[in-house]
């Protein structure tokens, strides 16, 4: 009798166990939140005009360094076209401007799929502060809220009132809070681009309603960059633009102080990223280091380790889209010419790039002046398929005082007149010791010591041309390829 009843109870006893065995193998953990993504580009910024990457002007980006110490900066990161239109639409596309269809102020091919897209599909409010017309056509970004440039401008001057990009920051994070959806938020400051603060083309392009500026850099803070001629009207013009980049900079602390008062930044991936190189003769519209190189910053609590710096791993900007993605694990629809970094951020080697590609196609007006680059660690290889000693180069980094000073010295200054003959005219091969002379300001392509150097690039440019079907592999090939 007693073992009958030793038997029920073990009977019982196992089963309980089974049971509660069963409840903990189908007890599913609580789900985080959806991770929120935030990028703030700046227009026109040059790489190393952040005090992160070493300018020496004094307190110039309190908040961008800020931000720096919070997250990872990337000494080898490029945008892929060095302006702002066709710039921000690989970034968006995570594809070539030769593949997405905006060469230049084009709107992209209506079967291109934007990250937008990809975020509204997934249930993310999607909002875009500044710079909106530099996204076409605006259905394929699916905008939730839009804030165009007359909404953020002090005075007429588009886009340049930090306090504005405060408010509006916080009434988008409201938003998404209040509708309990995930946010991609892209915040665009318009500065420093033309015209800078205090310039006569500001005074100019705005006449007496001008937008505001709290601190005025002096000519004695700044130094010419070697790219250009240290002339007084160059100089003077450098701390205009100067006085814009911290203007630049209030904007930026204006859009993170409005995440940190949201209560969400701990749940947010933030990237800092430039569109473009300074508006200037070898930088803005070119394929030179100062063209494409980009401060870029990535802020990710909980993943990236705070304080550090990469100066190993290439990211580009075709890179941007398929990072995302996998950051918020999402499955990606189409195919993409960049390749996701996100081991990189978690602090994982990544073998993938050792260099960029970039191009330039055309200007705003349409003109062609077709070129492609391709830069690693220590080269730059440049090709000008466009330069015939005749045909003369245009753009907007020819405006304002930089360009005419040079123009003007160049009458009795033989070292400017080369430079100024160079940038007007070109040569169809440029090869730059980037490592040892960032600024391009000697060409190597004659050097016999270099010529298989030289064939390397060639071949790693014309290798990533075909990868990615670009319609001038084929000239590169039967001109250039040796």
């Amino acid at each position: 009798m007693q073992n009958q009843i030793n038997l029920i109870a073990s009977l019982i006893l196992f089963t309980l166990i089974g049971c509660n065995n069963n409840e903990t193998e189908t007890k599913t953990e609580p789900t985080s939140p959806p991770l929120n993504v935030l990028i703030i580009t700046a227009d026109d910024l040059n790489y190393n005009s952040v005090g992160a990457y070493g300018c020496a002007v004094p307190g110039i980006t309190p908040n961008i360094d800020r931000l720096a110490e919070q997250g990872i900066i990337f000494n080898h990161a490029y945008v892929n076209i060095a302006v702002c239109q066709p710039s921000r639409q690989s970034i968006m596309t995570g594809l070539y401007p030769h593949n997405n269809g905006a060469l230049g102020f084009d709107p992209i091919d209506s079967n291109v799929t934007t990250l937008q897209e990809e975020l509204r599909s997934a249930g993310y409010v999607n909002g875009i502060l500044g710079k909106e017309k530099h996204m076409k056509p605006a259905a394929k970004f699916c905008w939730d809220v839009v804030k165009t440039e007359g909404d953020l401008a002090s005075g007429i001057g588009i886009g340049r009132d930090p306090q504005k990009y405060f408010n509006y920051t916080t009434e988008f994070l409201a938003k998404a809070k209040l509708e309990n959806k995930p946010f991609f938020l892209m915040a665009n400051s318009h500065d420093p681009h033309r015209p800078f603060a205090g310039s006569d083309q500001e005074l100019e392009q705005w006449a007496e309603d001008l937008p505001t500026y709290t601190r005025q850099v002096t000519i004695g803070e700044v130094t010419v960059p070697e790219f250009l001629a240290d002339l007084p009207e160059v100089k003077r013009e450098i701390a205009e633009y100067y006085t814009s980049v911290f203007r630049m900079d209030e904007t930026i602390g204006a859009i993170l102080k409005a995440l940190d008062e949201s209560g969400m930044a701990d749940n947010t991936i933030v990237m800092f990223i430039s569109d473009n190189g300074l508006s200037a003769p070898f930088a803005k519209s070119n394929c030179y280091l100062n063209s494409n190189k980009t401060p870029w910053i990535v802020r990710w609590p909980g993943k990236v380790s705070v304080g550090t710096t990469d100066n190993e791993h290439f990211i580009s900007g075709i890179d941007y889209m398929p990072t995302i993605l996998e950051a918020l694990n999402l499955q990606g629809r189409s195919k993409m010419d960049g390749t996701s970094f996100v081991s990189v951020l978690k602090g994982e080697k990544q073998e993938s790039r050792k260099a960029v590609y970039t191009q330039y196609n055309k200007i705003y007006a349409g003109t062609k002046f077709p070129m492609r680059s391709v830069q690693d660690a220590n080269y730059g290889y440049i090709v000008n398929f466009w330069s015939d000693g005749e045909f003369e180069i245009r753009g907007e980094s020819m405006s304002g005082r930089t360009f005419a000073a040079m123009v003007k010295a160049a009458e009795t200054d033989s070292v400017i007149a080369k430079r100024v003959e160079l940038y007007k005219f070109r040569v169809p091969e440029e090869l730059y010791d980037f490592k040892n002379d960032p600024d391009g300001l000697v060409n190597l392509i004659d050097d016999l010591d270099l010529q298989d150097e030289k064939q390397r690039l060639k071949e790693l440019i014309y290798a990533e041309m075909t990868r990615t079907n670009d319609p001038l592999g084929i000239e590169f090939s039967e001109r250039f390829l040796n």
